[in-house]
């Protein structure tokens, strides 16, 4: 029976221990899902974002999105803030959240005043006593294009006075992209403010509208020439150029290049997001973008954010994740390097254990060599006091004795191995002690008194 649970046992514990295995490998192997908050609503980002969350799921790739929709970049801002998401798009110059550290830039955007030449705006301050056209829908823009015609000590008038406009005043009238070439015509507006990424299909067909607008056909683009100015001021902008040529060659448009400010849509996430995780995120970004931009061309203007060196990319004013640092400098974390600690301490605790068991062991053994010990010493003893003279009644109560000190050696040498040198003292002890009890109660003689064995010349030692 003992050997039976002994058996038991060790099953147990090999059975915990695969069971124990088989988790830490479910744990390390198994899909990081992160949520990811996406605006603005009707905008590239959401549809770019939600196709590269199905591309996850379907390579198979260890990590996972859920996506969270948002109508606009404020909402998703304060959802990475909040801890609702764990990833966010985000245009910092609208809503920047604290715990948001950047991994890829989606898209980059230009500020830009278009305006029919015979309108005779050259530069910002010319739009002093203009109507300003804005495209309505894109409500995030109208902050940015405050922020430009004020630095210039023009005031926007966000409400449009049906007569002349005061000096030093912009008014601001919002528009439909259908209602563009109307407006002009009608002369609601004399100039169109942009914010838009100028490679873009839509920005191609706004500055087209423009032309249409125009008389000759020749337009003027007006950027920001003292943009670093501006930046120092709003440092969530960025400096941007707007190439000569971009928008057409005949006539050329711009004629040449053009000097502004922008702003970002950056796909962020929480500062403290693993480093491996955020490197996986962004590496699969980037490997799936000629794959995405098949389906959703907006992959096409997704780009790594510069920097000169790791120190200015973690302390620049919009910081990069160290994990998408990571990646663009090719220094990601392998497996050994990702659970260092983990192992470390599975090898200290295991190394700690298994000497604790073997201490334990080694105390058992001990004790029951011990208890073994005691007995072969009576055994010993009994063997003397009977050498020395005992009547029948002793004898038979000292032959009881013996009896029983034989089994309760047994039972230890049954219950667990015990060392063949223990036993067999035992068993020699035990053989002496009847055989001097049987002699003794035969009336034979017996041999002259032996002293008691001293406790450290026990056989058992």
């Amino acid at each position: 029976m003992p050997n039976l649970l002994r058996r038991e046992v060790a099953f147990l514990v090999a059975a915990v221990v695969l069971a124990l295995a088989a988790a830490g490998v479910f744990y390390v192997s198994r899909a990081t899902t992160l949520t990811i908050a996406v605006a603005p609503s009707g905008g590239t980002e959401p549809a770019l974002l939600k196709a590269y969350a199905d591309a996850l799921a379907t390579w198979h790739k260890p990590v996972r999105l859920k996506v969270l929709s948002f109508d606009g970049v404020r909402e998703s801002a304060e959802a990475l803030e909040s801890g609702k998401a764990d990833l966010a798009v985000v245009r910092p110059d609208v809503a920047m959240p604290e715990n948001g550290l950047t991994l890829a830039i989606l898209r980059e955007q230009a500020a830009l005043v278009a305006a029919p030449e015979s309108a005779g705006i050259k530069a910002i301050p010319d739009l002093a006593r203009k109507r300003l056209g804005v495209i309505a829908e894109r409500g995030a823009d109208r902050s940015l294009v405050k922020n430009l015609v004020e630095h210039y000590g023009l005031t926007l008038l966000a409400d449009a006075p049906t007569g002349p406009v005061p000096p030093r005043s912009v008014a601001l009238v919002p528009v439909e992209d259908e209602d563009l070439a109307k407006a002009f015509a009608e002369k609601r507006i004399d100039a169109l403010a942009l914010v838009t990424t100028p490679t873009t299909p839509a920005a191609m067909r706004l500055i087209g509208l423009v032309q249409g607008a125009s008389r000759n056909r020749r337009i003027s683009l007006v950027g920001v020439a003292d943009g670093a100015a501006l930046i120092e001021r709003l440092p969530r902008l960025q400096a941007v150029t707007v190439t000569a040529g971009l928008f057409g060659g005949n006539p050329k448009l711009p004629e040449d290049d053009v000097v502004t400010v922008g702003a970002s849509y950056r796909l962020m996430a929480r500062s403290n997001l693993s480093r491996s995780v955020a490197a996986e995120v962004t590496q699969y970004l980037f490997e799936m973008r000629t794959r995405l931009s098949d389906t959703v061309p907006a992959a096409n203007y997704l780009h790594a954010p510069s920097y000169e060196s790791t120190v200015a990319a973690t302390s620049a004013r919009l910081p990069i994740h160290p994990g998408a640092i990571d990646y663009y400098e090719r220094e990601q974390e392998g497996f050994i390097d990702r659970y260092e600690t983990w192992i470390y301490l599975v090898a200290f605790l295991g190394g700690g254990i298994g000497s604790a068991l073997a201490w334990l062991r080694q105390r058992v053994f001990r004790l029951r060599r011990e208890r073994i010990g005691v007995a072969t010493d009576r055994l010993l003893e009994i063997q003397a006091e009977v050498s020395g003279g005992a009547d029948a009644a002793k004898l038979e109560a000292l032959a009881g004795e013996i009896d029983d000190l034989a089994a309760e050696v047994v039972r230890y040498a049954l219950d667990k191995p015990t060392e063949l040198r223990t036993i067999g003292a035992a068993a020699m002890a035990v053989d002496a002690a009847r055989s001097t009890v049987a002699r003794k109660a035969a009336g034979g003689a017996t041999t002259a008194p032996r002293p008691t064995p001293k406790p450290g010349l026990r056989a058992v030692e």
